[in-house]
């Protein structure tokens, strides 16, 4: 079964075209399509994998013509990507504004805020969710180097956030934030695989706050 994404979340589905005339631009026309298509690509990606995708699949669902896929993207694949590189900026935002704290925030609150904004995001719409944390290894090699691109650079954003607000950390490896990351990717992921339209991404993420704040303190990094 096909399940629309939950909007506002990662995508807004933007109003129909008129029919007919209307004053709309030739670019404010694709950036709408676009923004279809994606939403689209990223429902049937998450329904039924990403083999079973194809542009007029795509295209049907969302109400755009070939042509104008054809006008918007080069194949399915960058349509893909260029839904997955949406929910990778949405998701790191939300990261990085959960750890605009004072100085004085205890390091166990931040590890929380990253946690739950992390995964209190994926719950939010897990279509979105299942799509690319389950569903995107169909597009190979390219999609495995995309994403642990995305892992580095979350946990690279998180390093310079922490070194900047609390010093005492600036022992910490890049590699024990990537650890963080990679814990909190596979444990979200774990969830969104079990069956029902709500999984609760966000207690099962909660059990990781306190080991990874452990394990991003200097004394513990070191021993990584």
């Amino acid at each position: 079964m096909i399940v629309p994404v939950r909007e506002g979340v990662f995508f807004t589905t933007p109003p129909a075209l008129p029919k007919g005339r209307h004053g709309l631009s030739h670019d404010e026309v694709l950036t709408r399509q676009r923004e279809r298509l994606m939403i689209a690509a990223t429902e049937l990606l998450a329904a039924d994998g990403f083999r079973s995708l194809g542009v007029r699949d795509v295209s049907t669902r969302a109400h755009v013509s070939q042509p104008s896929f054809y006008e918007c993207f080069a194949d399915k694949d960058a349509c893909v990507f260029a839904a997955y590189d949406r929910f990778l900026a949405v998701l790191a935002d939300r990261m990085l504004t959960s750890v605009e704290t004072p100085a004085t925030t205890p390091w166990d609150e931040v590890v929380s805020r990253v946690v739950l904004a992390f995964a209190g995001t994926l719950e939010a719409d897990p279509v979105v969710g299942r799509a690319f944390m389950l569903e995107l290894e169909g597009l190979g090699r390219p999609a495995r180097e995309r994403r642990r691109a995305a892992i580095h650079t979350i946990a690279l954003l998180l390093k310079t956030e922490r070194d900047r607000h609390w010093p005492g950390a600036a022992g910490v490896p890049l590699s024990a934030y990537a650890a963080g990351v990679y814990a909190m990717r596979q444990l979200t992921a774990d969830q969104l695989d079990e069956p029902g339209s709500d999984p609760p991404v966000r207690g099962v993420a909660t059990e990781l706050v306190p080991t990874i704040s452990a394990m991003l303190r200097p004394e513990a990094a070191a021993q990584l």
